[in-house]
């Protein structure tokens, strides 16, 4: 049943569409792949601040956490490289696994792609929460980080391709808000499971993965796939029957046929990721990749990585830690709200270019306080002090939630053309996935030798990325998603010199 409608301008035709009930409902089931995500980012910073873990798992640890001895760095309590692993071998599995997910999603469609990203998700939960080795941990974060990789690369396209034009901002943000609603939930349930008697609370925090990961793999299961990649498979009539049931409405031959086109072009690649490196393809090339390692470079993933680490790092307790890690998720799920909202009311620019201030500023003063406050050995933090840290982090997250975390996906995902699309978006996952392993895989190491200096190492990068938006950054709000070339890249006063000859490339050329 259709909750609203309007009419969205594409190249001069109207395309009709309303927000229908199946819109709503798939987006939501997909976004899930969100829910998962963030739930495998939370609860592994929680788990590894519990005492009983550590001691299972990484004696070493548990004795230099225990140990006060005078030469102990406070910086340096968690420096330890089977640690960092045990969190970072989930990046790197998914970004192996973002390669042959790039071929399913575009051979065999998004719904099942998102579908095999469940079943990764559900193996991987099992093997964390009967973990009785490091390997055996291990080889259960390297399958959710599989998952990981299947459902990044499906999740955004089948959000973009499905919600109409003028609310796909909102829509595709929907896998963010996921993302940061599961941090919430992982930190809520650590906070819970770290004071139950007998030292096995982190299996229960591990353990309860699984329901996201139900609720993906049953939501890949009852969606459509999109009108996209149906007709890009040869199933016409299957995506026109799709096109009309999303658009709750009967009048989608215009946009049906716009689709075919695309599909048409997309037929004639035989090769999508040479064909990535295409002339007129390196504007959203470029801008994809720069978005995740920027993303990255900002510090949130070393913040909700490991954020009850962290403020016990300040010196808060382990109680007080993981309750101040609760209170970023809950700031991280408020803020993702905001950006829903605003991204196609105030366009994208808008909102990266204040988030820029915003991240540079916290990240300034957190970096004053603790390089005033919390030396190698001497710790003068006040109560009052820590409370100013923990605010910093809290503005630096939120400001991140409602730009870089959401528009990091929604960007990429939305200015690739249909023949590069999915191709676009492995290579986006790829490199989101390695600087991601890059930052959990040394982010104690560098906190232990940068200390308060690795604050100032992330807001120098926040002062270049948002350089590199005021220059190079086109808004893409309210272009359709197949106009790309023609509103954006060719009316941009870099990228267009990009353009010269990308209407005859697609008429007529061989396409390689």
């Amino acid at each position: 049943m259709p909750a609203g409608g309007f009419s969205g301008s594409h190249g001069g035709t109207e395309f009709e569409a309303k927000v229908t009930t199946a819109v709503i409902i798939s987006c939501i089931m997909a976004a899930t792949g969100g829910l998962m995500f963030g739930y495998d980012v939370g609860v592994s910073g929680g788990v590894t601040s519990m005492p009983s873990f550590l001691k299972e798992f990484f004696p070493v640890v548990y004795e230099k956490t225990q140990q006060h001895a005078m030469d102990d760095s406070n910086y340096c309590k968690y420096d330890n490289h089977s640690l960092q692993l045990f969190t970072s071998s989930l990046y790197l599995a998914a970004l192996t696994a973002t390669f042959f997910a790039s071929y399913t999603t575009r051979v065999l469609g998004r719904k099942l792609t998102m579908l095999i990203a469940g079943v990764f998700f559900i193996v991987g939960t099992v093997l964390n929460a009967t973990a009785v080795s490091l390997l055996m941990l291990i080889l259960g974060r390297l399958a959710l980080g599989c998952g990981v990789g299947f459902a990044n690369q499906a999740v955004p396209l089948f959000l973009s391709e499905i919600a109409p034009t003028r609310i796909r901002g909102a829509l595709n943000i929907l896998f963010q808000f996921d993302v940061t609603v599961g941090i919430l939930f992982a930190n809520l349930i650590n906070y819970g499971t770290s004071k139950i008697a007998g030292g096995w609370g982190w299996r229960l925090s591990l353990a309860l993965a699984g329901i996201p990961a139900t609720l993906l793999t049953v939501g890949a299961l009852l969606v459509d796939d999109t009108p996209n990649s149906l007709i890009e498979r040869g199933h016409l009539e299957k995506g026109k029957t799709v096109l009309r049931k999303i658009r709750g409405t009967e009048n989608i031959e215009p946009e049906y046929m716009e689709i075919v086109e695309a599909s048409r072009i997309a037929q004639e690649v035989k090769h999508p990721f040479k064909n990535l490196l295409m002339r007129q393809n390196r504007p959203p090339l470029v801008i994809a990749i720069m978005f995740q390692i920027f993303q990255q470079l900002t510090g949130i993933n070393a913040i909700m990585f490991y954020a009850p680490v962290l403020f016990n790092t300040l010196g808060l307790g382990n109680d007080a830690s993981l309750y101040s890690a609760v209170i970023t998720g809950a700031v991280n799920v408020l803020s993702t709200l905001v950006s829903i909202y605003s991204v196609d009311k105030l366009g994208r620019r808008v909102l990266l270019l204040e988030a820029g201030v915003q991240m540079f500023i916290s990240q300034m003063v957190i970096a004053v306080v603790l390089g005033l406050n919390l030396g190698d050995n001497t710790n003068k933090m006040s109560q009052g002090t820590a409370i100013v840290v923990v605010l910093m982090v809290c503005t630096f997250v939120s400001s991140f939630a409602w730009s870089w975390g959401p528009l990091g996906w929604l960007i990429p995902s939305e200015t690739f053309p249909l023949e590069t699309r999915s191709a676009g978006q492995s290579v986006a996952v790829c490199m989101n996935m390695l600087f991601t392993f890059i930052i959990a895989q040394s982010f104690l190491s560098m906190l232990c030798h940068m200390k308060y200096g690795i604050f100032l190492f992330f807001s120098g990068w926040v002062l270049l990325m948002s350089l590199f938006v005021i220059y190079l950054v086109p808004e893409t709000k309210g272009v359709p998603i197949e106009e790309m070339t023609e509103k954006v890249w060719k009316q941009h006063w870099f990228w267009k010199r990009f353009m010269d000859g990308v209407d005859e490339d697609r008429k007529g050329k061989d396409v390689v």
